[in-house]
């Protein structure tokens, strides 16, 4: 079974490219066991994104909030939040994901009356697509056919993409939200990002909660709570957890050794590092070395 790593940049920000040869869109499924990490890390992209689960469950962060997508059901995710998405009960849980510029959805005439207000607005970081009411139905499976549509490439399948699109769009903006415009809700937003892009950019360093917290502008235990609410974390937990998530790949290399990928990280101890990935993945990371060995 092939692992699929997931790249992201310091900021946290996607490297993907979503976009077929022609188009600012992409479609794709998702088996989320079969990434690098078991999972896929904590990113955002400036694409929205739809997501359509086909097989088993996902547990699904957007931000601060945790919701879980069950077969047949899906989420919208808005443009620039943070999310992460891990299966539930390893129900070997498979989605589709479609990613598209919001320049696309819509002619650049009516982007700004119908388009940018929904990306802008603070209180809708996603929203639950319920196959059970008709709109998100509607919604669904629209995804389903953009998704056969991008696999097939019938004649003039351009042409049908953009029609479910403007299907999609217009079934998620008729519902009436009451759009809010918060500017705490921006600056935490960017805050959080910042000191998840510090993190990233100084991981095999030595790090302290005073480094973060000064990242985001923050006090000590202002950064502490920001952690609390966005990751369900301490800030040093997150550098710990993040840290082992970087060693995966380094193990993986034929060449490597649990020594030198241990401070390529930054732990200045080996049996600190393996007791922490013992942790972590439920075995040292020498087992973890030998088994992608024997299984890639």
């Amino acid at each position: 079974m092939q692992m699929k790593n997931f790249m992201i940049d310091e900021s946290l920000k996607e490297l993907t490219k979503h976009h077929t040869v022609v188009m600012p869109i992409a479609c794709y499924e998702t088996t989320i066991n079969q990434n690098i990490h078991g999972y896929i890390p904590l990113h955002w992209h400036d694409e929205i994104q739809f997501v359509l689960v086909v097989k088993g469950e996902a547990t699904i962060q957007v931000n601060e909030d945790s919701i879980v997508v069950r077969e047949g059901e899906g989420l919208f995710i808005n443009s620039g939040c943070l999310h992460m998405a891990q299966e539930k009960d390893q129900s070997g849980c498979v989605y589709i994901c479609l990613n598209i510029s919001p320049h696309f959805v819509l002619p650049q005439e009516l982007y700004t009356s119908y388009v940018k207000p929904y990306i802008q607005a603070t209180n809708l970081p996603y929203l639950f697509l319920d196959p059970n009411k008709n709109w998100g139905k509607n919604i669904l499976n629209a995804i389903f056919e953009m998704n056969h549509c991008i696999g097939q490439k019938s004649p003039y399948f351009e042409t049908d993409i953009t029609m479910q699109l403007l299907s999609i769009w217009k079934n998620l903006i008729v519902n009436g939200f009451q759009l809010e415009y918060v500017q705490t809700e921006m600056v935490k937003s960017q805050r959080m990002k910042q000191m998840l892009s510090w993190i990233h950019q100084h991981y095999a360093e030595k790090i302290l909660l005073e480094d973060i917290a000064r990242a985001g502008q923050l006090s000590h235990s202002e950064c502490c709570r920001y952690f609390k609410r966005f990751l369900k974390c301490t800030p040093i937990n997150y550098v710990m957890d993040y840290r082992i998530q970087k060693s995966l790949y380094l193990l993986q290399q034929n060449d490597s050794n649990v020594t030198e990928v241990a401070y390529q990280v930054g732990f200045n101890s080996t049996s600190y590092f393996i007791r922490k990935f013992r942790d972590s993945m439920n075995m040292t990371p020498l087992a973890y070395k030998k088994y992608k060995t024997h299984t890639d």
